[in-house]
C-alpha cells in the first residue's frame, strides 16, 4: 500500500499456478478493480508485441511465467515508457534482472548469479526496504534540485 501511495506500481511475476498467484496478489493488495485478473506464461507466449504491451499495462499478476516471459514483460513495460525494476533471487531471474532498469537481488536467499546480474542487493530480503530506498532517493533528488536551483544562478553571475 505504501508503494502505491508513492506512485510505484507493483506487479508479481511467478511460476506459481494462476489461482495461487491471484490469491497471494489479492493478499498483497495487487488485485483491485483495475487489475483484477492474471495472465499465464502460455497466454503471454501466444501474444504479439502490441498485445503484450497492452497486457502488461492492464495486469499486475503473471503466473506460470518462464524466464523468457519475465524478459518479455520487462521489455514490454519499457516499451510503454515505464521505468521497470525487477526483484529476484534465482538463476532463472538473472536475465530479467539484467534487462530491467534496476535489477534488485535478494542478498540472503539469492543466488550469486542473481546478485551479479543486479544493480542493487537487498541485504535483508525485505520488499519494504525498496519502498524506503525510493522514499530516501526522492528526498535526495529533491534536495539536489533545490541546491542546483539556488547555486546555478549564483555561479553564473560570478
Amino acid at each position: 500500500i505504501e508503494a502505491h501511495r508513492a506512485g510505484v506500481r507493483v506487479a508479481m511475476i511467478t511460476g506459481d499456478h494462476k489461482d495461487t498467484a491471484l490469491a497471494i496478489g489479492d493478499m498483497l493488495g495487487l488485485v483491485d478493480e483495475k487489475y483484477n485478473s492474471a495472465l499465464t506464461g502460455p497466454e503471454l507466449d501466444a501474444m504479439n508485441e502490441k498485445e503484450m504491451r497492452s497486457a502488461v499495462m492492464s495486469h499486475n499478476i503473471f503466473a506460470r511465467a518462464s524466464p523468457e516471459n519475465k524478459i518479455q514483460i520487462v521489455e514490454a513495460l519499457q516499451a510503454e515508457g515505464q521505468i521497470c525494476s525487477m526483484t529476484g533471487d534465482g538463476v532463472n531471474d538473472a536475465p530479467a534482472l539484467k534487462k530491467a532498469n534496476m535489477g534488485v537481488a535478494m542478498g540472503l536467499e539469492g543466488t550469486d548469479v542473481a546478485r551479479e546480474a543486479s544493480e542493487m542487493i537487498l541485504a535483508d530480503d525485505n520488499f519494504a526496504t525498496i519502498v524506503s530506498a525510493v522514499r530516501e532517493g526522492r528526498t535526495v533528488w529533491d534536495n539536489l534540485r533545490k541546491v542546483l536551483l539556488v547555486n546555478t544562478p549564483i555561479n553564473n553571475a560570478q
